[in-house]
């Protein structure tokens, strides 16, 4: 079946099985590796991406659901001089990574969880980062990467 949208503002169109997920089709087809595939069971959150404004796991949607969809990956998060975004630039600032293999679905996010709750305490990040796993950093620096990306989108 054919499937279009849009991914990283740029038009894409593919031919895919109606059983392939969009995680699949990001890194197989469009070869955006950075959506990371962890769990496979959307447990883990290393695959979020943002789907028409919000944090999607893309390994609980299928490619077809996708029709139409505006998403943007870590890859299309910088701006295209190469400036990181201010949630990328606070998660390397306050060290919010350890192996990073989850750092790619956190951060992706951690900007949804701005956008939408743009002045959340600590114990709000903790419970709205909930649905993204990481196995190595204790989440402390992370919560300080998410405040500080925070007020750098804010500003």
């Amino acid at each position: 079946m054919q499937v279009q949208f849009k991914v990283n503002g740029k038009a894409k169109s593919v031919e895919t099985p109606p059983n392939t997920l969009l995680v699949q089709v990001l890194r197989e087809q469009l070869k955006m590796t950075g959506t990371h595939v962890g769990c496979d069971t959307a447990q883990c959150g290393a695959c979020t991406v943002i789907m028409n404004g919000r944090a999607v796991k893309s390994c609980n949607i299928l490619a077809a659901q996708a029709e139409g969809a505006d998403i943007t990956t870590i890859e299309g998060l910088a701006a295209a001089d190469g400036t990181m975004h201010p949630m990328q630039a606070a998660f390397k600032e306050c060290h919010g990574l350890q192996c990073g293999f989850c750092t790619t679905g956190m951060v992706m996010s951690a900007v949804d969880l701005c956008k939408h709750h743009p002045q959340a305490s600590e114990g709000e990040i903790r419970e709205l980062l909930e649905g993204n796993i990481c196995r190595c950093t204790g989440y402390q620096n992370i919560v300080k990467a998410v405040q500080q990306g925070a007020a750098a989108m804010a500003s």
